[in-house]
Parts: C-alpha cells; sequence; structure tokens
C-alpha cells in the first residue's frame, strides 16, 4: 500500500495509532487536529486519501466533505465517527463518502478500506439531495455501535436512493417501520408523501387506487405484510402490476418469516418476490447486547431533552438492564426507561429500582417465524443466515468463528452459573468440563459470578 494520507482527527491516541500503523503499511501520512490545516492541504494538492473524524473543535468533518470534493474531485475521503447513529451513516453516504467507519474501528478492517481506497479510482461526484428533514434525527432511536447495526446503516444508505421495493423483517419493537420511515425522509422522495397502509386501508374496491394517489410517487409501506389475509395479498400484486413511470416506492414489514408462510401456502408466492427487492432484517436486541447501555442512556438524554429530571444508572443497574432479555426490543427498553425516570426519586437510578420495573416485564425470547419443535441449531442456523444477509453481499469481518462461539457460550456458562447459584463446581460437572476450565472462561469471558442459595 502506498500513498499520502491526511489523517484528521481531534484525539491525539488515535492519530498516532493510524500515523504508526499506515507508515508501517508503506504510506506517507500527514496528521492533524484541525479541520482547517486539512483543507489546506487539499487545496495545496496534498494527499491522496483523507481520513476524518465528525466532531473536531472547528468544525463537522462531514459538513467539509463536500468542500474537500469540489476542490479535489476523486479524492477518496473515509469518515470515522463516535456519533453511532443510522444518520451519521445517511449523511456521509449523501456527502459521497468512500466509506464510512464508527468508533471503536477495527484498526485491520480500516487499514484494508484505505488500501482499497488508494487503489479503486474515484467514482464521480453524485449530486447531492436536498437537506434532511429538520429535527428528523431526534425521532430515530435507531442508535448501535455493534457490527449487526453497522451493517444495517451502510446497507440502508445503499438501497434509500433506488427504486426497488424493500422488505424489512424483525421482531416487534425492532423498529422495523423506523427503518421504512428513514429510508425515504432521506431519500430523493423526502419530499413527497409517506403513506402506511395496513390491513383495514386495504379493505374497499378502490382500496388501492386510493393509496396510490395518496402517496403521489412518494413511498407506500405496507406494515405488517405477513398478517394479511389472501384476497388484501391479491389486491397489492394488482395495484404492482398496474404501477407505471412515476409510481411510488414500495416497502413493507414483517415480524413473521413469509418464506416459512410461503411454503406452508399462508403467503402468496407472487407477492413475495414483488416485495423482496431488498431484504432487511433489523436484529433483536438479544443480537446485540453491546449497543443495550448506549441506548438505555440515549433514552435518558432524550427524557432529560423533554423537560424530565437528570437520571443517570448505577453501574449495577445498567449490568441488570444489559443482562436482560428484552423480548420486546426497543420499544421495550424505552418504555422501562421512561417510568425509570419518573418513578426514580433520585439521580441515580439504582438496581433495586431496575428490579422492580423489570419484576412486571415478561422474560419470555420469541424465536420470530420459529415453530415449538424447532431445534437450537435450526435457530442459530437462522440467525447465521441473517447475520451474512445484513452484510449486503459482503463478507464480515474477519475473525468470524470465535466471536460466534463467544455469543453461544458467554450465555451457555451465565444460565448454567444461574442456575447452580454461582457455584462453580456444580456448574463445571453441570457442564462436563473441568472446573479450572471453566474458571478459565469465566475469567476470558468477563463473566460476574455472583454465590447464592438456589433452590433446584
Amino acid at each position: 500500500m502506498d500513498g499520502t494520507v491526511l489523517v484528521a482527527d481531534d484525539d491525539r491516541t488515535i492519530r498516532t495509532v493510524l500515523t504508526q500503523a499506515l507508515t508501517r503499511a508503506g504510506c506517507k501520512v500527514h496528521a492533524t487536529s484541525s479541520l482547517m490545516t486539512l483543507m489546506r492541504w487539499v487545496e495545496e494538492g496534498k494527499g491522496d486519501l483523507v481520513i476524518s473524524d465528525v466532531m473536531m473543535p472547528d468544525g463537522n468533518g462531514l459538513e467539509t466533505l463536500p468542500h474537500i470534493t469540489e476542490k479535489r474531485p476523486g479524492l477518496p475521503v473515509i469518515i470515522i465517527s463516535a456519533q453511532n447513529t443510522i444518520m451519521t451513516a445517511i449523511q456521509a453516504t449523501e456527502a459521497d463518502a468512500y466509506d464510512y467507519l464508527p468508533k471503536p474501528f477495527d484498526l485491520p478492517d480500516l487499514m484494508k478500506r484505505a488500501a482499497r481506497a488508494l487503489d479503486q479510482k474515484r467514482r464521480a461526484p453524485a449530486s447531492k439531495p436536498a437537506d434532511a428533514p429538520t429535527g428528523a434525527q431526534d425521532d430515530l432511536p435507531l442508535v448501535g455501535r455493534t457490527a449487526q447495526m453497522q451493517a444495517l446503516y451502510r446497507l440502508v444508505a445503499r438501497v434509500m436512493n433506488t427504486d426497488l421495493p424493500v422488505l424489512i423483517t424483525g421482531e416487534s419493537g425492532t423498529g422495523k417501520s423506523l427503518i421504512a420511515r428513514a429510508i425515504h425522509d432521506f431519500s430523493d422522495r423526502r419530499t413527497l408523501p409517506f403513506v402506511v397502509a395496513s390491513s383495514v386501508d386495504l379493505e374497499g374496491m378502490d382500496s388501492t387506487s386510493t393509496i396510490l394517489s395518496r402517496a403521489r410517487g412518494g413511498s407506500i409501506l405496507f406494515d405488517e405484510v405477513g398478517d394479511l389475509g389472501d384476497e388484501s395479498q391479491g389486491k397489492i400484486v394488482r395495484m404492482l402490476d398496474a404501477m407505471g413511470d412515476g409510481a411510488p416506492r414500495v416497502m413493507a414489514t414483517s415480524q413473521k418469516d413469509l418464506m416459512e408462510k410461503m411454503e406452508a401456502g399462508q403467503f402468496r408466492q407472487d407477492l413475495f418476490y414483488r416485495l423482496g427487492g431488498v431484504a432487511i432484517n433489523v436484529p433483536s436486541l438479544r443480537e446485540r447486547v453491546d449497543d443495550i447501555p448506549l441506548l438505555a442512556t440515549h433514552f435518558l438524554t432524550r427524557a432529560e431533552w423533554d423537560g424530565g429530571p437528570l437520571r443517570r444508572f448505577a453501574p449495577e443497574a445498567m449490568d441488570l438492564i444489559r443482562a436482560y432479555s428484552w423480548p420486546g426490543n426497543v420499544r421495550q427498553l424505552e418504555n422501562c426507561i421512561r417510568r425509570l425516570t419518573v418513578t426514580s426519586m433520585v439521580e441515580e437510578i439504582s438496581k433495586s429500582e431496575v428490579e422492580t420495573v423489570l419484576g412486571n416485564q415478561p422474560a419470555i425470547e420469541p424465536l420470530m417465524g420459529g415453530g415449538e419443535g424447532d431445534k437450537l441449531s435450526a435457530s442459530v442456523a437462522k440467525h447465521l443466515r441473517r447475520y451474512f444477509d445484513l452484510h449486503g453481499g459482503l463478507l464480515p469481518p474477519p475473525g468470524l468463528y470465535t466471536r460466534i462461539l463467544r455469543e453461544v457460550e458467554m450465555p451457555l456458562i451465565e444460565i448454567a452459573l444461574d442456575a447452580t447459584g454461582g457455584n462453580q463446581a456444580k456448574c463445571a460437572d453441570l457442564l462436563g468440563i473441568n472446573r479450572n476450565t471453566l474458571r478459565k472462561k469465566i475469567t476470558d469471558l468477563d463473566i460476574r459470578v455472583t454465590r447464592r442459595r438456589k433452590l433446584m
């Protein structure tokens, strides 16, 4: 890898790490904590690649990106940011960034992307769509820094300005309709209507024509399409077949496995293939546990913005929130946080207060589309297929085997420890492994062990 890389980040550690890594790879590096200095270098013709943070002391890296493109068309820019929301990924794509990575980033992954950017000729600058709707960011709790969510953000950003139909799947409360709304609100159709069509809207003789006239070339979302009867499904098929030029974009959501319903004769095959131009699966909170503290803090901040009291979680309280199964996903988490901000009498929310709220919550974890006879291996296979699908045809980051084993091993040991009251000797016997092996795994996986009496 060769070339000159311009690095702009206000974090000295990140500048040092990137400078050392890129230099070892054969690049020349100019690093700065100032966007003004970065722009001067760009205008002087320096650099074959820019790696820039978003939030800088003297400006916003995303707002600077169009100026870089204007001065140096074809100069690739990789955006790195701690602002781990879907908005950042969408704005980076709209600003014609070569790539986007959330912080904390994987250094080998960033180096591979940098090498591709240096080797690949920059595509011609695309025309920029109108400004995003004011206030939209506050309405989108699509927050996450896990690999699953970052892959989701990039996929949404890639498909939002295409005309392909989009099928958004996921459990209840994961934010499927928010994804659909984001695709519309940040696309070229943002000034046109966004129409949500439910089973009630599809009743009547002229229902589809009414829906089309309301959409006026914007977007139509068929909400929970898996719940529609055969008559409503047929109406949608006929409507899609009759649409011509200037037709609205079509999206659909479903928390049910449409493939299984189709194979069981409960969903029309022709409708399935008409809706499935792009499949987007929204992961459950159980699939992105590391995002739970981020979301909980986000909802606390939102409550404060809405005029509520200042609140924060005690470390033990946050550990409990992170360990809960959240069968209702983001919606359930948000409702619980709202309740805690109202019922807590002090600034720091305690573990006992969280226990009280969660004590009245369901703890059953639904398996989307799974039957009672499903084996564990079948459920794991479904999640793995969806994980690969989320990468939009690209391969996941290296190290998949270790990551997947860790995801399975950690809850197995935690549940076994809970079942044996934290007794490691009993837990090792239950698992059928050596006690020293168990201790090493507890240490490596950073599992907290609590001894207590357990009547089992």
